[in-house]
């Protein structure tokens, strides 16, 4: 006899006293029966009234939006985005903190993966704790830095409105505008125009230059609109059976720029969303492995080259970089961006297959930016056997990193400095930069 299905418990409403933020947006609670409530929208220290959204009877945990607040927290404030809140748009975790108390949430954060999976206190990360802002992001509460570059709306299939995807739902959240938009996005006016027979409609400003880019994506047949927005752009479309990137009109790549120089960025290819994350990654990169004339490099999942430039910069004219990037065009363009470096070399692959076939014994530097998954034990455990006297690990997902540094500690490199950027405001995610050593040497 079948066993009856699990009741849903979507839509029960509990009291709870909120408790320590988690990994993902929300904090944990628990009901008066034990269960454990994933909470969004609400503070550590909160009593509230918690609605489930997702979860039935027996589940490991349920998931749950704050729906009144009984007992507000000091660090809440009333949510600047009026699409904000429980059920709403999802692109957004903690509008309504102040932004001192957003930085704690996501500082406490990192410390518990670190400790969790890592078994690492701060200090024996070399972490003093703190989250840094990015430059200029120090905004009173109540306003927000719009910092976000690229911006991918999705399209109401009813309406042929441009908005936002709810929290864990395709449900689109009408917008008229997004606050975190940075003011290039906001120029274009995607929000004001008709995108019917669109899925995704994609906003690009490149970073100091003028480059405008609109990458559409088409429902099955539909036929692309005709463009005409408040600023001169380019436009690009996604094929719907081969994931290409095709060029419509205007140039086929944007141009951003950091550390000095322009790169090429082709087909909505990946670059920091926050206008100055590149150049403070590469700063804090460089800070930590203090490159020196004529040392070998490896620059890893390396995109269009922003690491492997800037070490090429550094290393000079005796100096040798490898790159090594998965991506077909992000490849091209990083050869395209590395052309006046005759002794940096760029190669097409997954890291893990590309890096063994070179022949590479050693190097004296690595940099490691890899997806949001990490590198994993087998790939940490080949960079370790090159003997780098540094290693730099560019992270935008704590739990990877702590994964990948318990894995780089059995191979015996330790942290040295662990540094933590909140290069985006008002949404869960952190950057972090880690830099190891030998740890026999400590040099």
């Amino acid at each position: 006899m079948p066993a009856e299905p699990k009741k849903s418990l979507v839509g029960e409403e509990y009291e709870v006293e909120i408790g320590p933020v988690a990994h993902g947006g929300h904090c944990i609670a628990r009901t008066s029966e034990g269960q454990v409530l994933f909470v969004r929208h609400t503070l550590p220290g909160e009593r509230v009234v918690a609605r489930v959204t997702e979860g039935e009877e027996g589940a490991r945990f349920l998931r749950a939006d704050a729906v009144r607040i009984l007992e507000p927290s000091k660090d809440r404030i009333e949510a600047p985005c009026p699409y904000a809140g429980p059920g709403r748009c999802g692109g957004c975790d903690w509008q309504h903190a102040k932004p001192g108390a957003q930085r704690r949430l996501k500082g406490e954060v990192v410390a518990e993966q670190l400790k969790r999976l890592a078994g690492l206190t701060p200090e024996e990360a070399g972490w003093d704790g703190t989250v840094m802002p990015a430059e200029g992001d120090k905004l009173p509460a109540g306003q927000v830095p719009q910092w976000r570059t690229r911006v991918q709306y999705a399209v109401d299939p009813a309406t042929g409105k441009a908005g936002l995807r709810r929290h864990r739902s395709h449900e689109v959240e009408p917008i008229e505008h997004c606050m975190i938009a940075a003011q290039g996005v906001s120029e274009l006016g995607i929000e004001r125009r008709d995108w019917t027979g669109m899925e995704t409609v994609e906003a690009i400003a490149a970073t100091g230059s003028q480059d405008r880019q609109v990458i559409l994506t088409p429902r099955p047949g539909a036929r692309l609109p005709l463009v005409e927005l408040d600023k001169p752009v380019s436009v690009l479309r996604v094929d719907e059976k081969s994931g290409g990137v095709h060029r419509v009109h205007g140039r086929p790549f944007v141009r951003e720029r950091a550390d000095g120089r322009t790169h090429r960025v082709g087909g909505g290819g990946f670059w920091q969303v926050h206008p100055r994350a590149a150049d403070t990654l590469v700063t804090a990169v460089m800070q930590g492995l203090l490159p020196r004339k004529g040392e070998t490099a490896l620059d890893l999942y390396c995109g269009v080259g922003l690491f492997a430039g800037a070490l090429a910069d550094r290393l000079g004219d005796k100096g040798a970089v490898l790159g090594i990037e998965s991506g077909k065009r992000a490849v091209e363009d990083a050869r395209h961006n590395l052309a006046d470096f005759p002794r940096v070399r760029i190669e097409q692959g997954k890291v893990e297959s590309v890096l063994p076939r070179t022949g590479i014994t050693e190097a004296d530097l690595i940099v490691l930016d890899p997806p949001r998954s990490g590198a994993g034990r087998d790939t940490v455990s080949h960079l370790s056997s090159l003997g780098a006297r540094r290693i730099a690990y560019v992270a935008c997902d704590p739990a990877a990193l702590a994964r990948d540094l318990a894995y780089f500690r059995e191979h015996g490199y330790r942290v040295r400095t662990l540094r933590v950027f909140d290069l985006f405001p008002m949404t869960h995610h952190v950057e972090c930069v880690a830099i190891l050593e030998p740890a026999a040497k400590g040099l």
